[in-house]
């Protein structure tokens, strides 16, 4: 009977070689997914840094391109509700605004002179009725106003001429203006998220 069982049980050097032929194979398998998945990375990234060099504008996102090849930079300010110059009834507006600025720096200015740039916003929105605001041209006006406001409590000499001229004849006359070139000013645009009239 003890020799059955002895029969019946494989001899070590078997088990062994098993094992070690088990780990081979594992260890093979490993390697070549890996040389694989870092073959298909090293291909995907030569290609991307190739489309780079021959097609930049294809792959850069057309505000980065219109802004020189930088991102633009965004400050929202806290939203504003401010009582406009209508003289027959109470009016107001809520508006959201955010500043487009070059770069991070002139972000820093901006937070450091919030007060009188919201200020200035405030004035600018306040002496406008709610006839000047409806429209999309009377809006546009407005942006460009707030946009000159708010350089200008950054220290920037702002021409109020052109300021004036723009904004408070246009809507008056119903004109149709195109807007001027715009001045080497550290608010490079100004964009509504809000705007309620009531």
């Amino acid at each position: 009977m003890s020799t059955a069982t002895a029969v019946a049980a494989p001899p070590p050097a078997k088990i062994k070689k098993k094992l070690i032929l088990i780990v081979a194979v594992a260890a093979l398998l490993v390697l070549v997914v890996g040389g694989g998945a870092a073959a298909l990375l090293l291909k995907r990234n030569a290609g991307a840094s190739d489309a780079e060099g021959e097609g930049e504008e294809a792959t850069t996102p057309a505000a980065v391109r219109r802004h020189g090849g930088t991102s633009p930079v965004f400050v929202p300010l806290d939203p504003f509700t401010v009582n406009l110059a209508d003289r027959q009834a109470d009016r107001y507006a809520q508006v959201g605004i955010t500043l487009e600025i070059e770069d991070a720096k002139t972000g820093d200015e901006i937070k450091a002179f919030m007060p009188a740039i919201r200020n200035n916003v405030l004035m600018a929105i306040g002496d406008r009725t709610a006839a000047d605001l409806l429209g999309r041209e009377g809006k546009a006006l407005l942006a460009e106003r707030i946009r000159r406001e708010a350089s200008r409590a950054l220290g920037y000499e702002v021409d109020d001429k052109v300021l004036d001229a723009r904004a408070d004849d246009a809507p008056a006359q119903g004109k149709k203006t195109q807007p001027a070139a715009a001045a080497t000013l550290p608010v490079k645009a100004v964009h509504f998220s809000n705007f309620i009239i009531q």
